[in-house]
């Protein structure tokens, strides 16, 4: 039987495994309509290697905190960047994520000599930026970011749900499912909704 998850793995390594100071980058929550964007980039050891490290979608919640742990504490360097939803509205969910990969990849100490940029392409003077299309399937580098920033903004989340019980943000994180579109109709826009975004809009418009 072929190990898909080794072909995966060996796929992911090939990019890291020759040369020094490789940063991954990916962010969190663009897709929400409550909350920040979280953007991290991570510079791991030229022979480090996990297997489990992948995108973080893909990984079960307590898979995601105990890799969160250890790329931590393995990382040469980490950074991670949270843009309020107040600063989406004004840049645009695009930009808001281009300018969090800049910061966070400007404040990793040393300089990477390659960042791996999931998707998105970016320019930051005197660096090497690459774009790569599902990079978190292809960098461990970029997957090991994407668990930083998804674990990051799901603790955001979390304490959010405290604050407002009534809205259940520990269960949907901030998306537009239909349960935070009718629990934002009912209680109301929270000063966290991006108001730039259409359900909030709509419901602004509609004096829900």
């Amino acid at each position: 039987m072929i190990d898909k998850s080794r072909i995966l793995f060996d796929s992911q390594i090939r990019f890291e495994n020759k040369t020094k100071f490789i940063s991954g980058s990916d962010e969190a929550g663009r897709g929400a309509m409550a909350g920040p964007i979280v953007v991290a980039s991570v510079i791991l050891p030229s022979d480090y290697q996990n297997p489990l490290i992948r995108d973080s979608k893909k990984l079960s919640k307590k898979q995601r905190e105990l890799l969160f742990e250890e790329i931590k504490a393995i990382a040469i360097s980490y950074a991670i960047e949270i843009i309020e939803a107040s600063d989406v509205d004004i840049l645009n969910p695009k930009q808001a994520s281009r300018v969090g990969m800049v910061n966070s990849i400007m404040n990793l100490k040393p300089k990477p000599v390659v960042s791996l940029i999931d998707a998105e392409k970016i320019v930051i003077e005197n660096y090497n930026c690459l774009p790569f299309i599902k990079g978190d399937d292809l960098s461990q580098s970029i997957a090991a970011a994407s668990i930083l920033a998804k674990t990051t903004r799901d603790n955001i989340m979390i304490e959010y749900a405290k604050v407002y019980p009534e809205y259940n943000f520990d269960l949907h994180k901030g998306y537009c499912v239909k349960e935070h579109v009718e629990k934002t109709k009912k209680f109301g826009v929270l000063p966290i909704h991006r108001k730039s975004y259409k359900p909030i809009k709509d419901i602004l418009e509609n004096n829900f």
